[in-house]
Protein backbone atom coordinates (compact mmCIF):
# COMPACT_ATOMS: atom_id res chain seq x y z
CA UNK A 1 0.00 0.00 0.00
CA UNK A 2 1.09 3.42 -0.82
CA UNK A 3 2.21 5.65 1.74
CA UNK A 4 0.81 8.68 2.23
CA UNK A 5 4.17 10.65 2.62
CA UNK A 6 5.89 8.54 0.12
CA UNK A 7 8.54 11.45 -1.14
CA UNK A 8 8.17 13.66 1.79
CA UNK A 9 10.66 14.90 3.57
CA UNK A 10 10.18 15.10 7.16
CA UNK A 11 10.57 18.83 7.45
CA UNK A 12 7.74 18.96 4.92
CA UNK A 13 6.03 16.12 6.66
CA UNK A 14 5.57 18.82 9.55
CA UNK A 15 5.17 21.20 7.59
CA UNK A 16 1.66 19.46 5.89
CA UNK A 17 0.81 18.63 9.22
CA UNK A 18 0.80 22.07 10.29
CA UNK A 19 -1.33 23.10 6.88
CA UNK A 20 -3.72 20.55 7.57
CA UNK A 21 -4.33 21.49 11.36
CA UNK A 22 -3.72 17.73 11.99
CA UNK A 23 -3.48 16.09 15.49
CA UNK A 24 -2.29 13.33 16.87
CA UNK A 25 -4.30 11.13 18.91
CA UNK A 26 -3.06 7.60 21.34
CA UNK A 27 -6.03 5.15 21.86
CA UNK A 28 -5.59 1.98 24.00
CA UNK A 29 -6.22 -0.81 22.86
CA UNK A 30 -9.86 -2.31 22.65
CA UNK A 31 -11.35 1.42 22.39
CA UNK A 32 -13.90 2.67 20.23
CA UNK A 33 -11.68 5.27 18.21
CA UNK A 34 -15.12 6.62 16.18
CA UNK A 35 -17.12 7.30 19.23
CA UNK A 36 -13.96 9.76 19.63
CA UNK A 37 -14.16 11.53 17.03
CA UNK A 38 -16.60 14.00 16.82
CA UNK A 39 -16.45 15.23 13.05
CA UNK A 40 -18.28 13.20 10.60
CA UNK A 41 -15.29 14.32 7.63
CA UNK A 42 -11.92 13.35 8.50
CA UNK A 43 -9.21 11.50 7.12
CA UNK A 44 -7.11 9.14 9.67
CA UNK A 45 -3.37 7.62 9.24
CA UNK A 46 -2.43 5.03 11.79
CA UNK A 47 1.20 6.20 12.73
CA UNK A 48 1.66 2.70 14.72
CA UNK A 49 -0.48 0.48 16.05
CA UNK A 50 -3.36 -1.45 14.57
CA UNK A 51 -7.49 -0.87 13.66
CA UNK A 52 -10.06 -3.01 12.60
CA UNK A 53 -12.78 -1.76 10.95
CA UNK A 54 -15.87 -3.51 11.35
CA UNK A 55 -19.50 -3.08 10.40
CA UNK A 56 -22.40 -4.60 12.38
CA UNK A 57 -25.23 -6.44 10.09
CA UNK A 58 -29.13 -5.91 11.57
CA UNK A 59 -28.88 -9.28 12.94
CA UNK A 60 -25.60 -8.48 15.34
CA UNK A 61 -23.60 -10.04 12.99
CA UNK A 62 -19.69 -8.63 13.05
CA UNK A 63 -18.16 -8.36 9.27
CA UNK A 64 -14.53 -7.41 9.31
CA UNK A 65 -13.84 -4.80 6.72
CA UNK A 66 -10.41 -4.15 6.88
CA UNK A 67 -6.95 -4.63 8.98
CA UNK A 68 -5.01 -1.54 8.86
CA UNK A 69 -1.53 -0.89 10.48
CA UNK A 70 1.60 1.57 10.12
CA UNK A 71 0.39 4.08 7.13
CA UNK A 72 -2.86 2.63 6.59
CA UNK A 73 -5.38 4.76 5.76
CA UNK A 74 -9.09 5.44 7.00
CA UNK A 75 -12.04 8.24 6.56
CA UNK A 76 -15.08 9.36 5.26
CA UNK A 77 -13.88 9.46 1.47
CA UNK A 78 -13.68 5.91 2.09
CA UNK A 79 -16.65 4.61 3.87
CA UNK A 80 -18.99 6.43 5.91
CA UNK A 81 -17.25 6.28 9.33
CA UNK A 82 -20.25 7.70 11.51
CA UNK A 83 -22.73 5.63 10.38
CA UNK A 84 -24.18 4.02 13.49
CA UNK A 85 -23.23 0.23 11.22
CA UNK A 86 -19.25 0.49 11.35
CA UNK A 87 -16.83 0.76 14.37
CA UNK A 88 -13.50 1.36 13.95
CA UNK A 89 -11.32 -0.31 16.96
CA UNK A 90 -8.04 -0.21 18.20
CA UNK A 91 -6.67 -3.95 17.97
CA UNK A 92 -3.58 -2.67 19.96
CA UNK A 93 -2.29 0.61 21.58
CA UNK A 94 -2.79 2.70 18.39
CA UNK A 95 -1.53 5.90 17.61
CA UNK A 96 -3.77 8.23 14.44
CA UNK A 97 -3.30 11.25 12.74
CA UNK A 98 -6.34 13.01 12.20
CA UNK A 99 -6.96 15.23 9.24
CA UNK A 100 -9.79 17.66 8.30
CA UNK A 101 -10.85 16.44 5.23
CA UNK A 102 -12.15 20.41 4.60
CA UNK A 103 -8.73 21.60 5.08
CA UNK A 104 -6.82 19.23 1.90
CA UNK A 105 -8.52 21.52 -0.74
CA UNK A 106 -7.78 25.18 0.73
CA UNK A 107 -6.02 26.90 -1.75
CA UNK A 108 -3.09 28.63 0.13
CA UNK A 109 -2.07 24.78 0.27
CA UNK A 110 -2.21 23.37 -2.90
CA UNK A 111 0.24 25.25 -4.28
CA UNK A 112 3.32 24.05 -2.08
CA UNK A 113 5.09 21.32 -4.14
CA UNK A 114 5.36 18.74 -1.31
CA UNK A 115 1.77 19.05 -0.90
CA UNK A 116 1.48 18.32 -4.29
CA UNK A 117 3.14 15.14 -3.72
CA UNK A 118 0.89 14.54 -0.84
CA UNK A 119 -1.86 14.99 -2.96
CA UNK A 120 -0.85 12.03 -5.79
CA UNK A 121 -0.29 10.19 -2.95
CA UNK A 122 -3.86 10.42 -1.63
CA UNK A 123 -5.35 9.38 -5.04
CA UNK A 124 -2.88 6.47 -5.60
CA UNK A 125 -3.98 5.31 -2.04
CA UNK A 126 -7.57 5.58 -2.53
CA UNK A 127 -6.91 3.62 -5.96
CA UNK A 128 -5.58 0.98 -4.38
CA UNK A 129 -8.35 0.39 -1.83
CA UNK A 130 -10.66 0.41 -4.68
CA UNK A 131 -9.06 -2.47 -6.10
CA UNK A 132 -8.81 -3.78 -2.83
CA UNK A 133 -12.63 -3.64 -2.36
CA UNK A 134 -12.92 -4.87 -5.62
CA UNK A 135 -11.36 -8.28 -4.05
CA UNK A 136 -13.29 -8.43 -1.25
CA UNK A 137 -16.35 -8.33 -3.03
CA UNK A 138 -14.87 -11.08 -5.03
CA UNK A 139 -14.27 -13.12 -2.45
CA UNK A 140 -18.06 -11.98 -0.77
CA UNK A 141 -19.56 -13.00 -4.53
CA UNK A 142 -18.39 -16.87 -4.26
CA UNK A 143 -21.20 -18.93 -3.44
CA UNK A 144 -19.73 -21.43 -1.08
CA UNK A 145 -17.37 -21.40 2.15
CA UNK A 146 -15.37 -23.35 0.06
CA UNK A 147 -15.20 -21.54 -2.92
CA UNK A 148 -14.39 -18.21 -0.80
CA UNK A 149 -11.85 -19.81 1.37
CA UNK A 150 -10.06 -20.75 -1.96
CA UNK A 151 -10.30 -17.30 -3.46
CA UNK A 152 -9.34 -15.72 -0.43
CA UNK A 153 -6.20 -18.07 -0.58
CA UNK A 154 -5.52 -17.52 -4.10
CA UNK A 155 -5.13 -13.32 -3.41
CA UNK A 156 -2.75 -13.98 -0.23
CA UNK A 157 -0.93 -16.12 -2.78
CA UNK A 158 -0.74 -13.38 -4.85
CA UNK A 159 0.49 -10.57 -2.53
CA UNK A 160 3.12 -12.54 -1.13
CA UNK A 161 4.30 -14.16 -4.25
CA UNK A 162 4.47 -17.65 -2.66
CA UNK A 163 2.44 -20.89 -2.11
CA UNK A 164 3.16 -20.68 1.77
CA UNK A 165 1.98 -17.45 3.76
CA UNK A 166 0.99 -16.61 7.32
CA UNK A 167 -2.98 -15.63 7.64
CA UNK A 168 -3.21 -12.05 9.23
CA UNK A 169 -5.83 -12.84 11.07
CA UNK A 170 -7.19 -15.71 13.63
CA UNK A 171 -9.56 -17.75 12.37
CA UNK A 172 -12.53 -16.23 14.00
CA UNK A 173 -11.14 -12.92 12.48
CA UNK A 174 -11.32 -14.94 9.37
CA UNK A 175 -14.50 -16.24 9.82
CA UNK A 176 -16.19 -12.32 10.13
CA UNK A 177 -13.91 -11.32 7.54
CA UNK A 178 -15.03 -13.65 5.06
CA UNK A 179 -19.14 -13.04 6.43
CA UNK A 180 -19.44 -16.91 6.93
CA UNK A 181 -20.42 -19.12 10.41
CA UNK A 182 -17.30 -20.39 12.41
CA UNK A 183 -18.55 -23.66 12.69
CA UNK A 184 -19.17 -24.10 9.13
CA UNK A 185 -15.69 -22.35 8.09
CA UNK A 186 -13.87 -24.98 10.50
CA UNK A 187 -15.48 -28.27 8.91
CA UNK A 188 -14.92 -26.80 5.39
CA UNK A 189 -11.06 -25.97 6.15
CA UNK A 190 -11.05 -29.81 7.63
CA UNK A 191 -12.72 -30.43 4.34
CA UNK A 192 -10.16 -29.01 2.08
CA UNK A 193 -6.96 -30.13 4.15
CA UNK A 194 -8.26 -34.00 3.83
CA UNK A 195 -8.85 -33.43 0.58
CA UNK A 196 -5.25 -32.69 0.02
CA UNK A 197 -5.48 -28.72 -1.28
CA UNK A 198 -3.97 -26.98 1.80
CA UNK A 199 -1.91 -27.48 4.53
CA UNK A 200 -2.44 -25.36 7.67
CA UNK A 201 -0.44 -25.33 10.96
CA UNK A 202 -1.36 -22.56 13.31
CA UNK A 203 -1.34 -19.58 11.23
CA UNK A 204 0.65 -20.88 8.28
CA UNK A 205 -0.72 -21.72 5.08
CA UNK A 206 0.79 -24.04 2.46
CA UNK A 207 -1.15 -24.22 -1.12
CA UNK A 208 -0.78 -27.93 -2.19
CA UNK A 209 -2.55 -27.49 -5.64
Amino acid sequence: MTDLFYNISDKDKERIFKYLEASTVTYPKGINIMSNINTDNIIGVVQSGCIQIIRNDYDGKRIILNELKDGGVFGSIILPVTDDSYDIFAKEATKVILIDYDRITEEEIVKHASYKQFIKNLLKLITEIVLERNERIEILTQKSIRDKLLEYFRQQEQKNGSKTFLLPFNFTELSEYLAVDRSAMSRELKNIKDEGFVKIKNKKVTLLY
